[in-house]
């Protein structure tokens, strides 16, 4: 039994320690190629034993363009305004923003005084906007910093959830209308769908001479931001735009992308100050080629062109018993003409073709060819040897000329005022959750306000999360089918090994029960040669002892006169007794004492039985 539970215990361990190099491997795998994300920001730590409890930020008007916790729904409900509008060419059925947008907590609820705006449908369009207390004028002393909270409490597959600065004018002064065309200033926030991920910052930018307004995309972060499609927890993104015209991307607290407006974006702010000359025409003389043939060589005279690739065999010659006047096919003999065949619209009835049943016995049938072989006088066509053009000009391109349209602005930062921020969205994925969306020019003000917020509920949940399954997930980047895989590759051996004990437990576990078995019933076993060994040396010093006790007993007169009768006619062979018949005399014996126990008995038989063996 001890031997099992150690054998138990080593299957144990065995297991124990595939899992430990599973989640090493997973910790590994935080350090991709996908490179580290810098942290320029401290995030918050947890200290042990410390209660967390959350009470909604306090919103200081001067600090803020912009604040909303959405913990007093009455006070939200009146800053955000639905959208009533309908998307221009598309089909009347999908063209409505008809959303649904609601006020309530979490589906994990943390605290319920925690609740937020979100998303209720899905596969529908949905707008809603809410105007800023005080319009964001891009000064050059002041960065503008926007920040908010998502939760994708049902995960993501195709939709967005980014964040929209409308810009000021007339055409946002009514936010009822609010739609996929109203002007914005920036667009910023994570986007889904397939495996294209996205983290959009778009700028529209004004062209300062003819007032045209392009889209600015900027450059993808080297990171492939899947996780907070997949965790279904609340992620912090923050865009930090300064006078400088540089710019910070941070998802919760970690730098993602960072850059320059005049370098990191797509097309670029400022033209370039050359452009081809459009009236520039190549010239028809100019010669772009690097090589060509030589105009010195000339074709082989046994050089023939019209050779075939492949001719017949000439040595070929046709099989004994091929049968060259029986077809290959012939007419089904059994086919019948169909009783609905009509010989006028149908045509001419002919059966179908088979094989022919005399083929399958000759070598073949019908007109013999001799298979092919390459033909060794084929050379293909023949093409003149390359060299070096002497009148090769280059590559042609056009002539530069001075663009008519160059600007520099060097100042990008300088965008068009923000009147509002709205959501205007389209996702597969319902129950999206939007918190804490702040639009400041302090940084520090923005930092502050996510530690009273985010950083709480992140440590709360961070540490009630904190079970063997969920440190799995997320060490395997929420992709388990993968790593599923790796388990079963490392539990093959270790399912082998287990397999092995459970035989050799099984295999001991029937050894015992034969063996004790075996003690419930009189058959002589191996285990007792030794004792029944032992026995049978007992039973012959008795069976000596008795016989001569036997001799020395002295014998009735009849039965002498009787024995020297006997003895007489009878050989000196039949005058000793066998060594059966004295033992079964003694057991007779035996049998007659009154005293005489079960057990001596049965001792007796198998001494009996050993003996005759």
């Amino acid at each position: 039994m001890q031997q099992k539970f150690s054998r138990g215990r080593a299957a144990l361990a065995l297991l124990m320690a595939c899992c430990c190099l599973l989640s090493a491997a997973a910790e590994i795998d935080d350090f991709d190629d996908d490179g580290l994300v810098e942290d320029v920001q401290e995030e918050p730590v947890d200290v042990a034993g410390e209660e967390l409890n959350y009470e909604s930020p306090i919103i200081e008007p001067r600090k803020f363009h912009f604040a909303d916790h959405f913990d007093d729904i009455e006070a939200s409900r009146k800053l955000w305004v639905k959208s009533q509008a309908k998307k221009d060419d598309i089909s009347e059925e999908i063209a409505k923003y008809d959303g649904i947008w609601n006020w309530e907590s979490p589906l994990r609820i943390v605290w319920p005084k925690d609740k937020g705006l979100v998303l209720k449908s899905k596969a529908k369009h949905a707008a809603i906007s809410a105007r800023l207390t005080k319009k964001f004028d891009f000064k050059p002393e002041k960065p503008l910093v926007v920040q908010y909270e998502v939760t994708m409490q049902e995960g993501q597959e195709c939709g967005g959830s980014y964040l929209k600065l409308l810009s000021a004018g007339k055409e946002t002064e009514d936010l009822t209308t609010f739609n996929d065309k109203t002007p914005y200033t920036i667009m910023f926030g994570p986007d889904k769908c397939g495996n294209d991920v996205k983290m959009h910052f778009i700028f529209r930018h004004v062209n300062p001479i003819n007032g045209t307004i392009t889209e600015k995309h900027c450059n993808k972060p080297k990171n492939r931001l899947e996780e907070p499609f997949k965790d279904k927890l609340p992620h912090l993104y923050q865009l930090v735009l300064r006078p400088d015209n540089s710019f910070e991307i941070r998802l919760d607290h970690k730098i993602i992308n960072e850059g320059s407006l005049l370098t990191d974006f797509k097309p670029a702010v400022n033209p370039p100050a050359e452009i081809d000359d459009p009236s520039d025409q190549k010239p028809s003389d100019w010669d772009e080629r690097e090589k060509i043939p030589d105009p010195t060589s000339q074709k082989p005279d046994d050089w023939n062109e019209d050779a075939p690739p492949q001719i017949p065999d000439a040595s070929a010659v046709m099989p004994d018993g091929w049968l060259e006047d029986e077809p290959d096919m012939i007419a089904d003999p059994t086919a019948s003409k169909p009783d609905d065949w009509d010989t006028e619209i149908d045509g001419e009835w002919e059966a179908p073709l088979v094989d022919n049943p005399v083929c399958e016995k000759s070598a073949g049938c019908g007109k013999w060819k001799a298979p092919l072989i390459p033909n060794p006088e084929y050379k293909g066509k023949w093409r003149a040897a390359m060299i070096e053009n002497p009148n090769y000009q280059g590559k042609w391109a056009p002539r530069k000329i001075a663009n008519p349209d160059f600007f520099e602005d060097l100042q990008p930062f300088k965008m068009t005022p923000i009147s509002a921020v709205g959501l205007e969205l389209w996702s597969m994925s319902n129950e999206i959750l939007f918190d804490n969306l702040i639009v400041t020019d302090d940084v520090e003000v923005a930092r502050d306000f996510a530690a009273n917020s985010f950083d709480i509920k992140r440590r709360y949940i961070d540490r009630e999360s904190k079970t063997l399954w969920h440190r799995m997930m997320r060490h395997m980047n929420y992709k388990p089918g993968w790593w599923a895989l790796y388990f079963l590759y490392l539990l093959i051996p270790a399912s082998c090994y287990v397999f092995y004990l459970y035989r050799r437990s099984k295999e001991d576990s029937a050894a015992t029960a034969a063996a004790a078995q075996a003690k419930k019933t009189d058959a002589p076993q191996p285990d007792d040669e030794e004792e029944l060994a032992a026995a049978a040396a007992v039973d012959d010093e008795e069976q000596d002892e008795s016989e001569e006790d036997v001799d020395e007993a002295p014998a009735p007169k009849s039965a002498v006169d009787d024995d020297s009768k006997t003895s007489e006619s009878a050989s000196p062979k039949n005058n000793t007794k066998s060594d059966l018949d004295i033992k079964e005399e003694l057991q007779q014996q035996n049998d007659d004492e009154p005293t005489q126990t079960e057990e001596s008995t049965t001792k007796s038989a198998r001494k009996r039985t050993v003996r005759k063996d």
